[in-house]
């Protein structure tokens, strides 16, 4: 394919035969076929997420593309490019009853970077079949990549053989696209940051990390490193644990700094961003999208962070005082050192002792689901390089977590580990349909603790009568996780201690294909040990 598509994903169905034979018969692509289109469709944005080239996902029409609406919201939210084709009946069959017919036009909303509906496939239109698939793949894959809409409608017969496809433009079809940035623009705003105390906040969606580090040498600032940013290796700027640091007000009205510079997406960590809020600085967001939601920005860029960095580091004279930068570094090497000494005394796996084991230990691409694990590897997670960190972050929700991990793994074909609460390996259980035979290398650690772990720390859980929050908020289950593993021909590893987690991930990698780990840990300890490690920052910091 010449716009570089080499994956697609095709949940069966009848109407959208005649794709779904093109798509299969086309062996310079790689077909997954799912049954589950909500799954699907996250499969096909793991690829996406993974290689930074679009799938196709492929639905009949009907409810059956419906389902693929949670994956387009991600996709768009958190920039994913993604081909979604529902195929679709022809016009004489809308609007009279006929079966499995719905109104799919603009379906997904203003969700899709671009929607087309070319009508039914035809041999009298063929010439225009590869500028619909160039302007399809252009605006999935533009400055603010996500997911495009192509509803297809097909008349009876739907079985046939794929023919040739209609010839190509002589040397194919090239598009460009000139990022928004000019050093002479950028270069204005080196007063803002030269020579006064800050901080860059580096979140994910950043290209090239080693650019955030340059400007923070230059800057002599810390980086306050969201795992997904990519900047998290130890380093002289690198600060882990700002979560924890913050949450001391002597160290936080301390180092109230005078520029805040964000870099990316938000980190999940709502201390820093009320601290960030509070502390009167000016504030510098850089990113593709507009991303303010607290509208405290001073500055807004609208670009690629990694990119305006290059341009900031040049446009600045370097800073000698390391002073201000030395302070945050060092205060965040005491709160590593007491956040391992916590967690090394729990005989029990706790979650934040599986979040800092399982990011210590993975190789690949370490994905985390939102609510808990996400925050469990942003706040406790050592420094640490060669691994590559991603979460579902546009849309902040927990379905798809494994299908998008599993989508990861076989668009890169490397390792990869999931790490994922209960419920949300619940609500996408339909990810491990045929996973046991898709020959990813996967390893799935769930953390069981019977139900939603993070709303035992928002204030239902304080506020109401214990039976209601359990009924509401807590959500207790009593699914054997690893007999639904093993339902699916997924073998699993149960963990009850803390010295048993390396050795089962270990397990896992060296056997390769799937595995699923069980860590059973305590809702009610689970707050305890948060509060215990935070208490152990604290007075570290003493």
């Amino acid at each position: 394919m010449r716009g570089g598509v080499r994956h697609a994903v095709i949940s069966p169905g009848s109407r959208s035969t005649p794709l779904a034979l093109a798509l299969a018969a086309d062996d310079r692509l790689t077909v997954h076929v799912h049954h589950d289109e909500r799954a699907a469709g996250f499969l096909a944005l793991g690829i996406g997420r993974g290689t930074g080239v679009p799938a196709v996902v492929l639905t009949t029409s009907g409810s059956a593309a419906v389902h693929l609406h949670p994956a387009v919201i991600e996709a768009s939210y958190g920039g994913v490019p993604m081909l979604a084709c529902t195929a679709d009946r022809p016009p004489e069959l809308q609007s009279v009853g006929a079966p499995q017919t719905i109104d799919q036009a603009h379906l997904f909303g203003r969700a899709v970077r671009w929607f087309a509906e070319p009508g039914v496939a035809d041999a009298a239109v063929a010439h225009t079949w590869r500028s619909l698939a160039s302007r399809a793949v252009a605006e999935a894959t533009g400055l603010r990549p996500g997911p495009v809409h192509l509803n297809l409608a097909f008349r009876e017969p739907l079985v046939g053989e794929a023919g040739e496809l209609p010839p190509g433009r002589r040397g194919g079809r090239t598009w460009h696209e000139v990022p928004a940035i000019a050093r002479t623009v950028d270069a204005d705003l080196a007063p803002v940051l030269n020579p006064r105390r800050g901080v860059l906040v580096a979140g994910g969606g950043i290209e090239v990390p080693w650019h955030v580090v340059e400007l923070a040498q230059t800057l002599n600032w810390p980086v306050l490193a969201d795992p997904r940013s990519g900047c998290r290796p130890p380093g002289p700027a690198t600060v882990a644990a700002f979560d924890a640091l913050l949450r001391d007000p002597s160290f936080a009205e301390a180092h109230r700094p005078e520029v805040v510079v964000r870099l990316g997406e938000a980190p999940a960590s709502k201390v820093l961003n009320q601290w960030v809020a509070a502390s009167g600085a000016d504030e510098v967001v850089v990113a593709p999208a507009w991303l303010d939601p607290d509208r405290g920005a001073a500055h807004v860029v609208r670009v690629e962070p990694s990119a305006w960095c290059r341009v900031m580091a040049a446009a600045l004279d370097a800073r000698t005082d390391d002073t201000w930068r030395r302070s945050w570094v060092e205060a965040d090497a005491r709160a590593q050192a007491a956040i391992g000494r916590v967690l090394a005394d729990h005989e029990e796996p706790t979650e934040p002792f599986v979040a800092r084991t399982v990011a210590a230990e993975a190789e690949g691409t370490l994905v985390v689901a939102s609510s808990m694990p996400v925050r469990d590897v942003e706040w406790y997670a050592a420094p640490r390089g060669g691994l590559r960190v991603v979460a579902n972050r546009g849309a902040n929700g927990i379905d798809g977590v494994v299908s998008t991990a599993a989508g990861i793994a076989a668009g890169t074909g490397e390792p990869v580990t999931v790490l994922v609460g209960d419920v949300a390996f619940l609500h996408d259980s339909n990810a491990l349909l045929g996973l046991a035979d898709r020959g990813l290398d996967l390893t799935i650690v769930v953390v069981d603790n019977r139900g939603g772990g993070i709303f035992s720390f928002l204030p239902q859980a304080g506020s109401l009568p214990a039976e209601r929050f359990e009924q509401l908020f807590g959500t207790p289950h009593e699914v054997d996780l690893p007999s639904l593993a093993a339902v699916h021909g997924v073998p699993a590893f149960n963990v009850h201690v803390a010295e048993g987690l390396v050795p089962a991930l270990r397990a896992a990698r060296a056997a390769g294909g799937t595995y699923v780990v069980v860590v059973r840990t305590d809702r009610h300890a689970n707050v305890a040990v948060h509060d215990e490690v935070h208490a152990a920052v604290a007075a570290a910091l003493r």
